[in-house]
């Protein structure tokens, strides 16, 4: 008869300990997979951003060989003690608030309508997306062409309706050429902001609004308590998306405007581009450029905060 061998009994974790165990591992998991892409953006991204670092700190003038040298901190002093960089963040500034809460509020409304059962609602969804595809510089001529004085679509049909504004010459105003391109910026982008909203819509489970029926809550309560709360995560990627893209715009001011009259619509990143492509000072428009980088990041975290906090409607 076979001797019985004694076997050692395994000693049982604790449930906490085991959890923790299963989340390390499930994190390590995470990291693996990740890994890939980070390698990829250290190569397409971090690079880039360190050799703009170190460009900044340098006088590079591409008229003028050998002229790269050290000048520590200067690039940025020269920038900071220039009025108009101060204006042109000013003014970009402006346009992002002001674009933003447009095209968010529109694509708010857009993505709730396009969210309900009705027929050929596939091809409006596919339909709105035709200006988000359209080149951004397309569409800044197009929308430069309604407003066009002799032969625009919209002094026409302010003058066909008797509405004051039909002989306003847009682009030659400080005030009034940004109609045109806040406009243009809105109808390009709005129907981004709409997918993103739209695809955070379809997650949220239809019962909790049968339920907020039946307990009496009017459509803007459900809206209020249930639809903005649950909507939190994609409204905190399309508002950062939008906000770092409209922080950014170049495309439809170079079209429509060219930065004038004047330079009452020149923007920031018009500004970073004058300097490198028109006096070709790259150590100091990579000094703007590193600005405009950390300006990004400051905006983001901002948002993450703003709409992770407790106690404010996106609780």
């Amino acid at each position: 008869m076979a001797a019985k061998v004694a076997v050692k009994p395994e000693p049982h974790l604790p449930k906490s300990r085991a959890k923790t165990s299963y989340l390390a591992k499930r994190r390590r998991v995470g990291y693996l997979l990740v890994l890939p892409a980070v390698l990829a953006l250290a190569l397409i991204a971090i690079y880039p951003l360190l050799y703009n670092l170190v460009l900044s700190t340098r006088f590079d003038v591409l008229t003028e060989p050998g002229t790269q040298h050290f000048i520590g901190f200067q690039n940025y002093q020269q920038l900071l003690s220039d009025p108009n960089f101060w204006g042109d963040l000013l003014r970009t500034g402006i346009f992002v608030v002001i674009s933003v809460t447009l095209e968010f509020i529109a694509g708010m409304i857009l993505a709730l309508v396009v969210h309900r059962k009705f027929k050929a609602r596939g091809l409006v969804r596919a339909s709105i997306l035709i200006p988000w595809a359209i080149p951004t510089a397309v569409s800044a001529l197009l929308w430069k062409m309604f407003f066009d004085t002799r032969s625009g679509f919209v002094d026409f049909a302010l003058g066909a309706l008797h509405l004051p504004g039909s002989q306003l010459v847009w682009f030659n105003s400080p005030t009034l050429a940004w109609v045109p391109i806040i406009l243009s910026d809105m109808w390009k982008n709005t129907p981004f902001i709409a997918l993103l909203l739209l695809a955070g819509l379809q997650t949220i489970p239809q019962e909790i609004y049968e339920s907020a029926k039946i307990d009496g809550a009017s459509s803007w309560q459900a809206f209020w308590a249930l639809t903005l709360p649950l909507l939190r995560p994609a409204i905190l990627v399309a508002l950062i998306f939008r906000t770092l893209s409209a922080m950014l715009v170049f495309d439809t001011v170079f079209v429509m405007t060219g930065g004038g009259p004047g330079q009452s619509t020149e923007v920031i990143a018009y500004y970073d581009w004058y300097k490198y492509m028109v006096s070709l000072n790259f150590g100091f428009g990579a000094a703007v450029a590193v600005v405009i980088s950390l300006l990004a990041l400051l905006l983001a975290a901002f948002y993450v905060r703003i709409l992770r906090q407790r106690g404010g409607f996106m609780t």
